[in-house]
């Protein structure tokens, strides 16, 4: 770890690696680049605004976020806990990468519901990119973090505050990648100066002892999707592989194919748990008094998977 000294209280930067720590051949190049390449303290580094600000940096992990880990989630936790109890340390900035980011927020806000802020930001290019993203993202963070007031988890993403709970990527490429439904943004960063629209998020730490130390010990808990034609062949699949919980992502507000039902209903009664999420990116899916599966309200089908797992765990 390394450590700038300051009597001053300081924001700790915790790097699991993603685009943003990322690296191309060329300059030019903004997609065919690897991912996780550089440290904590390079992206540090590449932020002259930076300079002077007491910071910690701390190299969780280095991969590309594509392949973020269970065992991976509980040490962030676990690290990110740690300097939360530290008096001198006023928030959390965690650079991660785009493409499983509100899985890892929402899991983050869930264990830890921090009272002071842990702020998570990202990159859509790499670090050798022309007009790079990530050491804007990353200054936007360092403010986000430091605001007295701030507590929770949050995302700061291209000048955007979102609530780590409601986040969802929307895009595939434009610096401006993600959303949060009907929710909307939380805040905004202006030339350094926070203008708030909504409120922090809230709520009560599920806490850590409960997280598996052993990967295998989380509860095997798939995706599948309803669309024209479905089958019920995945379901079955799952089923014999042993999985514990199955999130599908229905159409429109969480219709599924008459297929796939049936077989959805023949892993419930196996005593596998089902929730309905939607393929939509905005919108809740609204309960009827004849639904068979529980709803997963607004949460994408990411999200909802990873709150499933955390229930059986609890269970």
């Amino acid at each position: 770890m390394n450590k700038m000294q300051s009597p001053e209280r300081r924001i700790v930067v915790l790097a699991t690696g993603g685009t943003i720590a990322g690296t191309a051949a060329r300059p030019g190049d903004n997609v065919g680049y690897v991912a996780a390449q550089l440290g904590a303290d390079d992206l540090v580094a590449a932020v002259p605004g930076l300079a002077g600000t007491p910071l910690e940096t701390e190299q969780v992990a280095q991969v590309d976020s594509k392949d973020m880990s269970f065992d991976i989630w509980r040490r962030l936790a676990e690290r990110a806990a740690h300097h939360l109890a530290r008096d001198e340390v006023a928030g959390i900035v965690v650079t991660h990468g785009t493409d499983t980011l509100e899985e890892t927020g929402y899991f983050l806000q869930r264990v830890l519901a921090p009272r002071k802020p842990v702020v998570l930001t990202a990159a859509m290019r790499p670090a050798t990119a022309l007009l790079r993203d990530g050491p804007q993202n990353l200054l936007d963070a360092v403010a986000v973090a430091r605001e007295p007031q701030a507590h929770g988890v949050v995302v700061v993403v291209a000048g955007v505050v979102w609530d780590a709970r409601e986040l969802r990527k929307t895009h595939t490429y434009r610096l401006d990648a993600f959303g949060a439904g009907d929710a909307g943004w939380l805040a905004r960063v202006e030339e350094g100066r926070l203008r708030r629209q909504r409120d922090w998020p809230a709520g009560e730490p599920l806490g850590l002892a409960f997280l598996p130390v052993d990967p295998a010990g989380w509860p095997a808990v798939e995706i599948v999707t309803s669309h024209a034609g479905a089958t019920g062949l995945l379901v079955q699949a799952a089923r014999a592989a042993g999985v514990r919980g199955l999130v599908v992502a229905a159409t429109g507000n969480g219709s599924l194919h008459t297929t796939l039902e049936a077989a959805l209903r023949e892993a419930q009664s196996a005593g596998i748990v089902v929730w309905r999420s939607s393929r939509c990116l905005a919108g809740a899916v609204l309960p009827k008094p004849d639904d068979v599966f529980p709803t997963a309200g607004t949460l994408t089908p990411a999200q909802a998977r990873v709150e499933l797992m955390l229930q059986l765990l609890r269970a």
